[in-house]
């Protein structure tokens, strides 16, 4: 398997991965956003959060974390560390596009995603290259054939026929992303977190038509 291949999947597989959910782990306690929100009260500095937010949402989050800081060492402290922690994620989350729903617990991240982070620390992203071209290579395989044994009955019956094409959209939609995304077509530099997988690519997703059975064809 080549360098290129094992690249264009990872890229295509997290794209997949976390697509499919409404949010990232930006919302979560030990996700990054936190974590440096954590920083930053730690050092009495704002700065580690600003890159979370864009220019025009500083000051909030600065008023935010001075409030948080006033308050260090009372009873309030811990309910304002909290508040300080919900407006910088909603405020990050609004910056993108994605509504905010509360806090998430630690240890609610994706697979994926918490395999991305621990391959940022470590420097070797071969643990993460598996995960992922695991998971695409079964997501393709699943599919195909689901849908050749599908395709081998399709014009036995209508009920048949119907589950081909089912088989069929499913299929050709789920490499279609994969190709889309692989080719730059797909949500390259976007927030991954801001729409489900059907929404992806910002376009109607149109339903491909099964291929028809050759007149006399009876070998597949």
């Amino acid at each position: 398997m080549s360098r290129r291949f094992l690249s264009v999947t990872l890229g295509i597989g997290l794209v997949l991965c976390l697509s499919t959910q409404a949010f990232a782990h930006c919302d979560t306690l030990d996700g990054p956003v936190i974590q440096d929100a954590r920083k930053a009260l730690s050092a009495k500095d704002v700065t580690p959060v600003l890159k979370w937010v864009s220019p025009h949402d500083e000051q909030a989050v600065k008023k935010s974390f001075a409030e948080a800081l006033a308050v260090v060492g009372t009873k309030t402290a811990e309910a304002r560390q909290q508040k300080f922690f919900e407006d910088l994620v909603r405020i990050h989350r609004a910056g993108e596009g994605a509504p905010f729903t509360g806090l998430k617990p630690a240890g609610t991240v994706e697979p994926a995603v918490a395999e991305a982070d621990k391959a940022l620390a470590s420097g070797s992203s071969d643990a993460l290259v598996k995960l992922v071209t695991d998971a695409v290579a079964s997501g393709i395989r699943e599919r195909h054939e689901r849908a050749v044994t599908t395709y081998q009955h399709k014009d036995e019956s209508v009920a048949a026929g119907r589950e081909f094409v089912k088989a069929y959209v499913e299929y050709t939609h789920y490499v279609e992303r994969l190709h889309m995304d692989a080719t730059a077509k797909g949500a390259q530099g976007e927030h991954l977190h801001m729409a489900p997988a059907s929404e992806h690519h910002g376009e109607p997703h149109e339903e491909k038509t099964p291929p028809s059975k050759p007149q006399g064809d009876e070998h597949h």
